[in-house]
């Protein structure tokens, strides 16, 4: 990190800057990070982004955390938890490991408690983005029919394209877990997916019925394109797709719940529009056939350093415009990852339908 231009942190309308303080080689295999207060903050004034309540003692603020996230706030041997106390004044309660739970501070001054808890909320920030995702917005493509022409394309790939340099059967996609993913969301716990589902209904009411109308969405998947820079080094071969009717519907709604699911806290900003895409190809199946990426391929660190890329260039040309058929969108559903349901598909933790 370029000490001089540190990352900016918003959390509740304020800005901070990240300070690395020291690395350790501990179990939690992180770095340990920091604060300091950004333009236009002041520490000591009340923060309206959260609760500071007064008691007879002093003051109290609660926060609600998910039980894996308290390791961070402890720390190797509880030194964190301990440099928090210190430095803020306060006293920390944490809930037993697995017990979900607040965490309460306590101090006699107000300053100290707003301050531990901003501590907290930063370093929740920040870990948090470190965890591997759980759950994805989805819309399920593995109606029989797509499934049978899908097979039909990986048939007719190893058939014509097996010669071609890193293609083997073993790329191609699950059939019965076909689909398009809007956005990813880290959910650590049942309160998080409880918040997830009720904000899927929130967008039903608010806009997906006025856009779907009430009704499935047709959409057409046909075509295949990749994802990278040079088709000779393919790593994920994606089908296309777009509503019959030639209208964005399928769009608008896609960019609508990310951006609500975003401005919730709940997922993080990719990019400015979701690119809806199924992917039918991806050399991580190669490794791990329940693998599954982020939109902005950041799965994990050493993912693409064990790629074995595939060179897609005849397969391009071949199926420039191989047609995987329509099909009925007719809900959007929080899905949760490496599971799978009785129709072999993702398990669902909720969802949103048109109907």
């Amino acid at each position: 990190m370029d000490v001089l231009r540190p990352t900016l942190i918003r959390i509740g309308g304020r800005v901070y800057r990240k300070t690395l303080i020291r690395e350790q080689a501990c179990q939690l295999e992180e770095e340990e990070e920091d604060f300091c207060a950004g333009p236009g903050d002041c520490a000591d004034e009340p923060c309206d982004a959260f609760v500071v309540e007064e008691t007879e003692k002093g003051f109290q603020c609660r926060v609600e955390v998910p039980s894996p996230l308290y390791k961070y706030i402890i720390g190797k041997k509880g030194e964190t938890k301990k440099r928090l106390e210190t430095e803020t004044r306060t006293s920390i309660s944490i809930p037993k490991p697995g017990v979900e739970g607040e965490i309460v501070i306590t101090g006699q001054h107000r300053s100290g408690v707003i301050s531990a808890r901003t501590r907290i909320d930063v370093l929740l920030d920040s870990f948090r983005k470190k965890q591997p995702f759980t759950h994805f917005l989805s819309f399920a493509l593995n109606q029989p029919a797509i499934q049978e022409k899908f097979l039909q394309f990986k048939e007719e790939v190893l058939e014509k394209c097996s010669q071609d340099h890193g293609v083997s059967s073993s790329l191609f996609q699950n059939p019965a877990k076909l689909h398009l993913t809007l956005g990813t969301l880290v959910l650590l716990n049942e309160q998080e997916i409880q918040k997830a589902c009720d904000l899927l209904q929130r967008c039903k009411e608010d806009f997906v019925d006025q856009i779907a109308g009430g009704e499935p969405l047709t959409v057409e998947v046909a075509g295949v394109e990749y994802m990278n820079d040079d088709p000779a080094m393919t790593d994920v071969l994606y089908a296309k797709v777009h509503m019959k009717d030639g209208s964005d519907r399928l769009q608008l709604i896609a960019d609508q719940l990310v951006e609500r699911f975003v401005a919730s806290g709940l997922m993080l900003k990719e990019w400015d529009r979701v690119k809806l895409h199924a992917t039918v190809m991806n050399t991580l199946f190669r490794k791990d056939p329940s693998a599954e990426e982020r939109n902005n391929a950041m799965t994990g660190k050493s993912s693409f350093k064990e790629r074995e890329s595939f060179n897609g260039r005849n397969i391009l040309k071949l199926f420039e415009n191989f047609c995987f058929g329509e099909v009925q969108l007719d809900s959007v559903r929080l899905s949760q990852r490496f599971s799978s349901d009785a129709s072999g598909y993702y398990a669902t933790s909720g969802q949103l339908t048109f109907s």
